[in-house]
């Protein structure tokens, strides 16, 4: 008996050691731990890092909520044009290979940003015809084929007359009716 018992306490002894060492074990990994992480830097390098999260949330949380309500405002601000009607014009285009007369018929619109510019414009309105005209006289029909002539021909117009009513700008020039015959 006393064998056994001392085989019992022979096996507590033991355990009792283990664990002693488990928690001699235990504190030497956390006081490597802790060592580790006593870095003069890693502390401010913490805060920065929370702080840049901080940031970047709060940006990301100003585009989502607070940009879309900038864009909508933005949008309703925008002014309406004004359109200013031209004269019908028909002029007759330069001669096309075949020796053949064609005749230009356009009715034309301006495209203004404002009310004031159209009072602007009415006093120079025939200086406006006349520079028109001179550039529609100039064209070949072929110059008039396809959507690519004719943008090419708008934005020589809206040249044109931005140059004639300098230091004003109009938004642009619109083909109400075109026809070549």
């Amino acid at each position: 008996m006393a064998s056994k018992a001392g085989d019992a306490i022979r096996e507590k002894g033991p355990a009792v050691e283990k664990s002693e060492d488990k928690d001699q074990g235990a504190s030497s990994a956390g006081s490597r731990f802790k060592n580790k992480f006593k870095h003069p830097l890693v502390k401010p390098m913490s805060i920065g890092l929370a702080g840049l999260m901080v940031v970047v949330m709060g940006g990301g949380a100003y585009y989502a909520f607070g940009g879309r309500q900038t864009e909508a405002a933005a949008v309703s601000v925008v002014t309406r044009p004004f359109y200013v009607d031209l004269p019908d014009m028909i002029v007759n285009l330069t001669r096309s290979e075949s020796g053949r007369t064609h005749y230009l018929k356009v009715r034309i619109v301006l495209e203004l940003p404002d009310q004031t510019l159209v009072q602007q414009i009415q006093p120079v309105m025939p200086r406006l015809v006349d520079t028109f005209q001179t550039h529609l006289r100039e064209l070949r029909p072929d110059d008039l084929d396809g959507s690519v002539g004719l943008s090419r021909v708008k934005q020589e117009l809206t040249r044109r007359v931005n140059a004639s009513i300098a230091p004003n700008r109009i938004n642009g020039v619109l083909f109400r009716e075109m026809v070549v015959q």
